[in-house]
């Protein structure tokens, strides 16, 4: 019997080193060699070079990922996609930008515009408003030490606008700065401020953005999936497959947005609602339905009877095995983006960088 247990324990680590990213069986690859593969995959334009390859290597190694081909390609993708190699990207027309999100924010917690307009009056120790610092802010580095010096200096100024800072993704993979927060934890350099002014250095970036994109377990076929995940959050596309598979058992509309339960609201949401229609068929009571579909930001929903009985008769009633991930249809909403945008365009762009960098791999 032990020994029964110990074979299965056994097969259930190597299954999860198929499925993950972080578990490797290979010895560690030295720190030279990672930084010269980076080297040979980075393009010939991008500026210090070896800068690059010794943070992602430092990133790779603090965060037990393997170094592989596929790995590092996936990386510099993202990178290229959303920062063509710059730390601190200029943004166009960013104080205006700023300037109206921290209006729309400050409305939304029902905070008066004229108490807005005359804090941000105020003047800095150069003289210059607030107001006038942010008309001239060209980048997210500058725009959030900006509004961290306003909060700290306008009378009440953490307690009245601390949750007003408009810069909420970062550095040269635009991670997000509340990710990087939550999952600061063994974060391998002396903090040299917050972690907020961290992600906007390019060690601190790419570290917390290579852990947005490699650091959780996925059974994808292929990279586009994560791809889209790291726009629209982990697990997305295996959400947005289960949305659909859903959508086609209960005759139900759904949006394929990745979302399986409201998290601003105790009131259940679409997809929850739709799946409840289906509780009878799957032995399951509303409760249950919600326990499981709060798993779903986890490697640990698949293994719900939920998961497995919905695309069971997903299945069935497509006379097929139906796809268990799929491009969330999410149309991106930002005040940086100026054209319709999807998740599914993002990831096809990386996908195309991606299959660029394999193919320089293999000359």
């Amino acid at each position: 019997m032990y020994l029964c247990r110990l074979l299965m324990m056994t097969a259930l680590v190597l299954l999860a080193g198929c499925a993950g990213q972080r578990v490797s069986q290979a010895p560690p690859v030295p720190a030279a060699e990672v930084q010269a593969r980076v080297l040979r995959l980075l393009p010939p334009t991008v500026a210090d070079r070896p800068g690059w390859a010794r943070d992602i290597q430092v990133a790779f190694s603090a965060q037990g990922l393997e170094p592989t081909p596929g790995n590092l390609c996936a990386v510099l993708a993202v990178t290229e996609q959303e920062s063509t190699f710059q730390v601190d990207p200029v943004v166009p027309g960013l104080g205006r930008i700023a300037r109206e999100e921290i209006d729309r924010r400050a409305a939304k917690v029902h905070v008066p515009a004229l108490l807005v307009s005359a804090a941000l009056q105020v003047h800095a120790s150069d003289g210059q408003s607030y107001s006038q610092r942010l008309a001239k802010a060209r980048t997210e580095k500058e725009l959030s030490a900006i509004f961290d010096d306003f909060i700290g200096q306008v009378p009440m100024g953490k307690t009245l606008f601390g949750g007003f800072n408009p810069v909420h993704t970062g550095g040269p993979m635009q991670v997000s700065i509340a990710f990087a927060e939550q999952h600061a934890e063994g974060y391998p350099y002396p903090l040299q401020g917050s972690i907020r002014h961290e992600v906007f250095s390019r060690r601190g970036g790419m570290y917390f953005g290579i852990a947005h994109l490699l650091g959780y377990p996925v059974n994808y076929p292929q990279p586009l999936y994560r791809f889209a995940d790291f726009n629209a959050g982990w697990y997305a596309s295996r959400n947005a497959a289960f949305q659909s598979a859903v959508s086609r058992v209960s005759g139900i509309r759904l949006a394929l947005d990745g979302d399986l339960i409201r998290y601003d609201s105790i009131m259940p949401g679409s997809t929850e609602l739709a799946v409840r229609t289906l509780g009878r068929q799957l032995g399951l009571r509303n409760p249950s339905i919600r326990q499981q579909l709060e798993k779903g930001d986890s490697p640990e929903f698949e293994d719900t009877p939920l998961y497995r009985q919905v695309f069971a008769l997903a299945d069935q009633a497509a006379g097929k095995t139906v796809p268990r991930q799929q491009l969330p249809g999410i149309e991106l909403k930002s005040p940086k983006i100026t054209r319709q945008l999807t998740t599914a365009w993002f990831a096809k762009r990386v996908d195309e960088r991606y299959q660029r960098c394999m193919a320089k791999n293999q000359k």
